[in-house]
């Protein structure tokens, strides 16, 4: 398994919490997050893990260089910012493999990543998203889908319920060439390309958790406590 993970936001919202780093390399029990999020990777079967790097990009070279846990390192490293589908579109071309998982680096989702990669050969999908339903939010937008096909997506707003893009895509190699160097993923090409492309949707029904706002930063340090020193993942008393 080949994974993209994007690493190289700003973690502006953070500021006045974290030090001046990486928002994915932010301090959760001890550990940076982005280590909690390539354990997963790792125990899930990634052998080959893309960091798409940019703002402060030495602090996460240094930290995991060329290898993790058995798993190869490669850097894609952004001179200026290309937002997220530009992160994407650079960082594919680092793989080698058919198909290939993109992760953000400052969430943690406990996805079934070989029964998503299943399932998009499965349906010849380009792209399929990993899903996850919410209760009582207003900061995520939602996925609307029919069977599980995507049929829109809808604008942040306050909800009872619903399903969010969990931040996880499987996709096809080839899915954004053509693209240009800087565009934003998620407005610029899915939301574009609804009912143009086959998109798929793959709800996902554990862990969730995205550091990017401070109280969740926080409620990530509880949710950590016990696992802050392991080596191992973020499972156990988070399921």
């Amino acid at each position: 398994m080949e994974a993209v993970v994007l690493a190289g936001g700003f973690g502006t919202r953070l500021r006045h919490v974290v030090a001046d780093v990486p928002k994915p390399m932010a301090p959760v029990c001890g550990r940076p997050f982005l280590e909690y999020v390539l354990d997963d990777l790792t125990d899930k079967g990634a052998t080959r893990i893309v960091l798409a790097v940019g703002y402060r990009q030495e602090l996460i070279r240094a930290h995991f260089g060329g290898a993790y846990r058995g798993a190869e390192i490669v850097y894609s490293s952004e001179d200026a910012p290309l937002l997220t589908g530009g992160a994407i579109r650079q960082g594919l071309t680092f793989c080698r493999g058919e198909r290939v998982v993109i992760v953000n680096g400052d969430t943690f989702f406990d996805v079934d990543l070989d029964g998503m990669l299943r399932f998009a050969a499965e349906k010849d999908a380009p792209l399929v998203v990993a899903s996850r339903r919410m209760t009582d939010f207003e900061r995520y937008g939602v996925i609307l889908s029919e069977n599980g096909r995507i049929t829109g997506f809808e604008e942040k707003r306050p909800r009872a319920e619903g399903d969010i893009n969990g931040g996880i895509y499987a996709v096809r190699r080839d899915l954004l060439d053509g693209m240009p160097e800087k565009f934003s993923f998620e407005r610029d090409f899915m939301e574009r390309r609804v009912g143009l492309m086959p998109m798929y949707v793959w709800p996902g029904g554990g862990y969730f958790i995205d550091i990017g706002v401070p109280e969740d930063y926080e409620r990530a340090q509880r949710d950590f406590a016990d696992r802050g020193g392991a080596a191992g993942t973020a499972r156990g008393r988070l399921l």
